[in-house]
């Protein structure tokens, strides 16, 4: 899944993904492609059931 899936999947603008994938706490990613990076889709919806609510609440900061 690249960036604009995981805002899709997450409900938040590219922008607040770009912000979060720069957290400790996000999973790495599994591939760097000329399209940019990818990550696992299973990593993704793992690391947003474990903060789920801090996600949207991190949109309105």
């Amino acid at each position: 899944m690249v960036a604009a899936e995981i805002a899709d999947c997450l409900g938040v603008s590219r922008q607040r993904v770009a912000v979060q994938v720069e957290r400790s706490d996000f999973p790495m990613p599994i591939a760097r492609l000329s399209v940019g990076r990818m990550w696992r889709t299973s990593d993704v919806r793992q690391w947003a059931a474990s903060r789920s609510h801090r996600v949207h609440e991190d949109e309105r900061e």
